[in-house]
């Protein structure tokens, strides 16, 4: 995975994830979301076959989209651990 900053703004962040799909962009959005500090956080892959995600995030206030993207992918991370954890344990 490589990940190609288009546009680094205060409060915006958009960026072009380069191999990966829905699968781990929606749960990225997800957790994105469920953070009080992000105003949106969108992406959109314009062809289903060829296409490369674009994620655009922006923040509220004075927060900076990398922190909420950190906190986003810190949280995923732990999350996988633990279904890591569980599936070990079948």
């Amino acid at each position: 995975m490589e990940i190609e900053v288009v546009k680094d703004t205060k409060l915006e962040l958009e960026m072009i994830i380069h191999g990966e799909n829905h699968s781990l962009c929606n749960v990225l959005r997800k957790y994105l979301m469920e953070d009080d500090d992000v105003e949106y956080a969108v992406y959109g892959i314009d062809h289903p076959l060829t296409g490369e995600p674009i994620m655009t995030i922006k923040t509220k206030r004075t927060k900076r989209p990398r922190d909420s993207l950190n906190k986003a992918v810190l949280r995923l991370k732990e999350e996988t651990a633990e279904f890591k954890e569980l599936l070990e344990g079948i």
